[in-house]
């Protein structure tokens, strides 16, 4: 039995209209490296989510034989947390990145809109889910500013974002201490609709952070449109030649501006997720995550190049992130390390997954 795992490459592969669901099916003008057939085994090893699966079993064999702690009920807590916050956010950026772009912003989205969700609160004497609409309503904003200047302009997606990453760092602190005379905003907890907020944001269970529900559920709609849905066609084929899809009708404007509104509205799912469960936020808040998000993505198998890549395979890439962040102090590992492994296993997934996709131009 065989299969088509889809890469990307230099090929000059043209999705072609679909008469009955519309354009683009992953149906090709010849076969190049976007498309070969391979065996049912030889596409399980070849496929993203294998090798981060993988890698994830052996780290967390590997805690848990050091520091039984790691695999207590607890310790997998303590792990799970900062990966589902990750996660979100990685699921989003691996669609944008196999969508051909990236978002610099987006780790200090997600301060932002804990700020603007703060400010609007406590500046303001209202509701916390006003502030949290105030919130949703600036990111969607961002991501439309971000997707539009991006298309419009046909600069590098890493330029603008860039650009915005420092004009909302600075806006964060600009705005924050001119109102506040502070760089954090607390006192959330006081304000009416804080209690609901916290059922759906900041509540946990069994020592398990509703976070984890969140990113579950984002996984599986990311999964679902990525793989199930034209607009995961749409994603692939803008990623893997975006002339080539806009001649044969894809919609190519309106699924990049999407996708940028899709990682602003992730980071301000996670702003939220820090802004109540906290009741406060800071304006350092998510300074610097951007490249974590990216490093979770490409462990997952998203090229650096766009047109290939598993939400999947990204949220495992958090998951690894999360058990060796809290992993290395269990086991006595200096906390400096950290970066040094961040840097290892984001050239190790690299090379992987160039060879994967090497390996499958080969394969018929």
């Amino acid at each position: 039995m065989t299969s088509q795992v889809p890469q990307r490459g230099s090929g000059s592969a043209i999705p072609q209209a679909d008469p009955v669901t519309g354009p683009p099916t992953t149906a090709l003008v010849g076969l190049d490296d976007r498309q070969r057939s391979v065996g049912r085994a030889a596409r399980i090893f070849m496929s993203p989510e294998f090798g981060s699966a993988a890698a994830a079993l052996l780290i967390f064999v590997g805690f848990s034989l050091i520091a039984p702690a790691f695999s207590s009920q607890q310790g997998i807590g303590n792990f799970l947390d900062p990966s589902a916050t990750l996660g979100i956010m990685a699921v989003a950026v691996a669609m944008l990145m196999i969508g051909g772009e990236f978002d610099l912003s987006a780790g200090v989205m997600t301060g932002s809109t804990a700020l603007v969700t703060a400010l609007v609160v406590t500046q303001l004497n209202t509701n916390v889910w006003l502030g949290i609409f105030a919130s949703l309503i600036f990111a969607i904003v961002i991501g439309l500013i971000n997707g539009i200047l991006v298309h419009r302009t046909k600069l590098p997606s890493f330029i603008i974002t860039l650009g915005m990453m420092f004009m909302l760092w600075g806006l964060n602190y600009a705005v924050t201490t001119n109102l506040t005379n502070q760089v954090t905003v607390g006192g959330l907890s006081k304000y009416s609709g804080f209690d609901s907020a916290q059922v759906i944001f900041g509540s946990s269970v069994g020592g398990f952070q509703v976070s984890l529900i969140w990113w579950i559920l984002i996984t599986i709609v990311g999964i679902i449109v990525l793989t199930r849905t034209k607009v995961g066609n749409w994603i692939m084929a803008i990623g893997g030649n975006a002339q080539g899809a806009l001649a044969v009708g894809v919609p190519v404007a309106k699924v990049r501006i999407g996708l940028f509104v899709g990682t602003a509205v992730a980071a301000w799912l996670v702003g939220q997720l820090t802004v109540v469960r906290y009741a406060s936020a800071t304006v350092t808040t998510g300074i610097g995550a951007e490249f974590h998000f990216i490093i979770a993505a490409v462990i997952g198998g998203c090229l650096l190049t766009g047109g290939a890549g598993s939400v999947l395979g990204a949220s495992i890439g958090a998951l690894i992130f999360g058990m060796v962040q809290q992993g290395m102090p269990m086991a006595g590992s200096p906390s400096e390390l950290f970066k040094f492994f961040l840097g290892a296993i984001l050239l190790l997934a690299v090379f992987v997954n160039l060879y994967l996709k090497k390996r499958s131009q080969g394969v018929r």
